[in-house]
């Protein structure tokens, strides 16, 4: 490919690139429906040429924060004369045609920065009809958005640094040049050098053990899309708990993150028991260091989870649950681009929800589903001020936007709740048969919205005679009408605490009673207080939920005194508790509430807290001296969106 032709494609490039725009107008002419839909936040022409494997050659260099590699792609048959790739603030050095050791250089064009700066740049790459193999050397920047470089003492251990990846949704093109878009599935392999103090792990096959050379090689068999590759490095050792499943950790976590999920093995066994074999090999998870913006992230053989859902009480394990079901939904059958979002997150949501009815119970599970349906609820009606209705459909158009503008409770909750009310109106066992049945069709390919809905028809409704408000549901704002109606008769007694409580009920004070003692006239005196054990902490959440928007201080420090909550140690019950104490004014929870959003980089509590902060200009500042302070202890996805909320 001579340099003016690339130079031709160049000068095609305009906004989103012409070279996308006839992408668009070639999958028009297609029958099929896989290629009827193109990824408006990726410049990669999948569906003329696409990556059908990736070996990765990594050097990591801790001194310098950079990763130095090599992204040999293998392409499936194609007669293309140019290959797209995406890149965002990565270094090209070169790019080379054929196999590893007969390489020849070629020429190549990055293209301009999309208006937005969210996208990046196209890479484009001239070809020949015969070229199977591209390889592009590169190698990350200060400005690479996926990786979290940690020094040592923002570590557990405080001796080594630490490293991880976040590539979802469309931040795996700033450590990796690859085609970003969740059309295009492929396997992968990778050589990975690293400091010999340090073990690497990916979301692939795993060590078990460091070695003495710092050198690990890892295989990704099964077909998986970009956003699924996930690298961490760090002073990590592996403790098996059983022969299908594990834990890596620092040392210091290692003990009580393997006691925390000692269910692992069964949770396994249910969603196997619900919707088919788990086909990925072993299945481990990483505990990582409390920067990690997400609770967990579902990468294939190694999820990667946040350290705050070790609670001491398995209470927060649903996490680990919803992990576990990506397995099938999301990682086996994926949405096709991130308008479908929720093809991924809603099935989850469902999915945990019904892994949790096994190894805890159905009530648990109403709890768990009623807190989120208020988170739900609650975003609705931010969303409605904001004038965002269309955010509140469950299939999304992105275009122009950030696809991180879709990770709402939305997808999640109002997703799982279609299939939650689906489920009442046909019956769990249909249900059951039809999920399996979808699982097993689509397994590891990418799926739209509108596929699904006909496979729906198709599959359930038609074949039963059953009619359903599909369209409703997925293509209109807020929850229908026909929404599935929960209650808790746990709920309603922590509301009717609440009340008593905020009415002047010292309802935590020690209160003596005389109750008879059985065959004698005599009574004996039994003194009793409310303990955190009495509930679970769903309850908890919900007795801080129900209680008035703005509390007397004086009865918030009443409660503190007995509870502890400013420093109750779950995180998810001290997030209600800080939003609480922020409204009222509660200035002893402020201090502890400034410690949490400073160690922990998780945007389920920085967000809320940062927001509530930000209502009133004497709490604005002090959310701005915090955030000072601790964004340097932020992934990119958390500090960028706490900058966005405050409008720095």
């Amino acid at each position: 490919m001579k340099k003016i032709m690339l130079y031709s494609i160049l000068i095609g490039l305009v906004g989103l690139t012409s070279c996308q725009e006839m992408e668009k107008k070639k999958a028009k002419q297609k029958t099929t429906w896989v290629d009827t839909e193109k990824d408006d936040h990726s410049y990669a022409n999948v569906t003329q040429v696409r990556t059908s494997h990736l070996h990765l050659d990594l050097d990591v260099n801790f001194k310098n924060k950079t990763i130095y590699g090599v992204a040999r792609h293998t392409l499936g048959k194609h007669s293309s004369d140019t290959i797209i790739f995406d890149i965002k603030h990565l270094q090209i050095q070169k790019i080379t045609l054929g196999k590893k050791g007969s390489e020849i250089e070629s020429e190549f064009v990055i293209g301009p920065w999309d208006k937005d700066s969210i996208l990046g740049q196209p890479l484009i790459v001239g070809l020949s009809k015969s070229t199977q193999f591209v390889n592009i050397y590169y190698q990350t920047t200060s400005r690479t958005e996926a990786i979290d470089w940690l020094d040592p003492v923002q570590t557990e251990g405080k001796t080594h640094p630490f490293l991880y990846t976040q590539g979802q949704p469309i931040l795996t093109r700033t450590w990796i040049p690859l085609q970003d878009s969740p059309l295009n599935r492929f396997t992968y392999s990778a050589d990975v050098k690293v400091p010999n103090e340090l073990m690497a792990v990916m979301s692939a096959e795993n060590p078990i053990k460091k070695n003495d050379k710092g050198q690990y090689h890892f295989e990704m068999k099964q077909a998986i899309p970009s956003y699924l590759i996930a690298l961490s490095v760090g002073n990590i050792d592996y403790a098996p708990i059983s022969n299908k499943c594990g834990v890596y950790a620092e040392p210091e976590l290692l003990s009580v993150a393997k006691n925390e999920f000692e269910d692992l093995p069964k949770m396994i066994s249910v969603a196997e028991k619900l919707y088919g074999p788990y086909r990925w090999g072993k299945y481990d998870l990483l505990v990582l260091p409390y920067s990690f913006p997400y609770g967990g992230m579902e990468n294939p053989c190694l999820t990667f989870v946040n350290p705050t859902i070790i609670a001491g009480d398995k209470s927060l394990v649903s996490v680990i649950a919803h992990e576990l079901a990506h397995s099938w939904s999301g990682n086996l059958v994926t949405n096709r681009t991130w308008n479908d979002f929720w093809l991924n997150e809603g099935f989850t949501v469902y999915f945990e929800h019904r892994i949790m009815e096994e190894i805890a119970d159905s009530e648990y599970v109403e709890m768990l589903a009623l807190i989120e349906l208020g988170e739900l609820k609650n975003e609705l009606k931010q969303f409605k001020k904001e004038n965002r209705l269309a955010d509140t459909h469950l299939k999304l158009d992105l275009k122009n936007r950030n696809p991180g503008d879709g990770l709402t409770q939305v997808a999640y909750i109002k997703g799982a709740f279609f299939l939650k009310t689906l489920e009442e109106t046909v019956g769990r066992e249909k249900m059951d048969v039809f999920l399996t049945n979808y699982f097993n069709t689509f397994a590891f390919q990418t799926i739209s919205t509108e596929k699904f809905i006909e496979y729906l028809n198709n599959e359930l409704l038609e074949p039963n005679q059953i009619k359903f408000n599909t369209d409703e549901w997925v293509y209109q704002p807020g929850i229908p009408k026909n929404c599935l109606k929960i209650q808790s008769k746990k709920f309603k007694h922590m509301q009717q605490l609440a009340k008593s409580f905020a009415a002047g009920d010292d309802i935590f004070e020690p209160k003596t009673t005389y109750e008879p003692i059985p065959k004698s006239w005599r009574k004996k005196r039994v003194t009793k207080q409310i303990q955190r054990s009495d509930y679970s902490t769903q309850e908890w959440i919900e007795f801080i939920r129900s209680l008035p928007m703005f509390m007397d201080p004086e009865k918030l420090a009443l409660a503190d005194a007995y509870m502890n909550f400013s420093r109750w140690g779950n995180a998810e019950v001290m997030t209600e508790w800080y939003l609480l104490s922020i409204r009222s004014d509660y200035k002893p929870a402020f201090l502890p509430m400034e410690q949490f959003i400073t160690k922990v980089g998780r945007r389920k509590y920085l967000l809320p807290i940062y927001s509530e902060l930000n209502k009133t200009p004497d709490h604005r500042l002090l959310a701005l001296s915090i955030f000072e302070t601790a964004k340097q202890n932020y992934h990119f996805i958390s500090r960028n969106s706490v900058t966005e909320l405050l409008g720095l």
